[in-house]
């Protein structure tokens, strides 16, 4: 699962990539055209209790790939605009980065902040891209001399996506049967992936809970059904570097009750219908990522192949039970132990030991 950082330059973006994944990538012009790539790790305060409870040797938290994409610049010439697009493209979700925060210094640049209007228009951008593709393709396959069957299918079908998306409606809103999305499997679309929105703010708006655009932004979000997260990038960066002491004073202080990350991670989760399940045990406790909806040998597969190709069955209970009583053996005289098969739907939280043989 990769998550790609998209915004406009000067928007935070690296810094709030830097703060995610514990780099230190140069921020500003003399990183603009690199992209970056790095993983942040998925804070869960379950993977705090467990540790306590089975005094592993090892703990390692779930990740999630993350890549910081340049921002789109107006001097841009079409193979940069086009490789910009390419990369969100290759993202399984998108995670805009707005800026709301003033300059320090007071410049103009603070005096000409205007955060509607970059979201909005990073939403056309969208739109328009998604257009674009749309267009090329209708041409190419009615001009195609190949498979025109197949041609004739799909058709419609890009024209009816084609249609939404002048009423500015994302590829994410269309209706389409199980047929029609076959016929367009593979093709990639701007608009049809998770987005949701990062507000970038400064220690006084974080504060005050008030920004630029604030009532603006807030409707445009609830229009389209976005997720979104307040987040100083800059603040934050400075609360990762307290020790664990000072980082709560500092949090309380700013009437934070989790971190950015935990916030931001949460939201991803929520987005993109991820779940988590446990492994436990006196070597590791370890947290895995699984989509919502997964199979016990699925989600067995996530840890290796080998215990997926010869799944017998999967042990399991859940954290809840396990908070709520206090040990395994406890969960057990209370009838939550559970012996699951193959088909099994992982729930999130479930702490599972599988039996397997290859």
């Amino acid at each position: 699962m990769q998550i790609g950082l998209v915004g406009m330059p000067g928007s935070g973006k690296t810094t709030l990539f830097n703060l995610l994944t514990g780099s230190a990538y140069p921020v500003g012009l003399s990183g603009a055209d690199e992209i970056n790539f790095g993983s942040a790790v998925v804070p869960d305060p379950r993977i705090d209790y467990l540790a306590t409870l089975y005094k592993p040797k090892k703990v390692t938290l779930a990740r999630i790939d993350i890549k910081d994409i340049p921002g789109a610049r107006m001097d841009d010439s079409k193979a940069r605009a086009a490789r910009l697009l390419e990369e969100a493209r290759s993202a399984d979700a998108l995670v805009h980065v707005l800026k709301v925060f003033k300059a320090e210094d007071g410049s103009a640049e603070s005096e000409d902040l205007n955060p509607y209007r970059a979201l909005e228009s990073y939403g056309t951008e969208l739109l328009l891209a998604d257009i674009d593709f749309l267009e090329k393709r209708i041409v190419r396959l009615e001009n195609s001399t190949k498979n025109k069957r197949e041609s004739a299918l799909q058709i419609p079908v890009y024209q009816k996506l084609l249609s939404a998306l002048e009423e500015e409606k994302p590829v994410s809103s269309v209706d389409l049967s199980a047929s029609e999305k076959e016929l367009f499997k593979g093709q990639v679309f701007l608009t049809e992936k998770p987005l949701f929105l990062v507000i970038n703010v400064d220690e006084e708006q974080l504060r005050s809970g008030d920004y630029p655009d604030r009532e603006k932004i807030a409707a445009y979000v609830a229009d389209k059904g976005l997720i979104a997260v307040e987040v100083s990038a800059r603040i934050e960066a400075e609360i990762s570097r307290l020790d664990p002491e000072e980082r709560t004073a500092f949090m309380e202080d700013l009437n934070l009750s989790a971190s950015g990350l935990q916030r931001l991670a949460r939201a991803a989760y929520r987005q993109l219908n991820l779940i988590s399940f446990f492994t436990v045990g006196e070597d590791e406790v370890r947290a895995w990522t699984v989509r919502q909806g997964s199979t016990a040998r699925r989600a067995a597969g996530k840890i290796h192949s080998d215990i997926e190709r010869g799944f017998i069955r999967a042990e399991l209970f859940n954290y809840d039970h396990l908070f709520e009583l206090g040990s395994a053996a406890k969960v057990r005289e209370a009838g939550h132990y559970r012996l699951e098969g193959k088909d099994y739907l992982v729930h999130d939280g479930d702490i599972i030991n599988f039996r397997f043989n290859v």
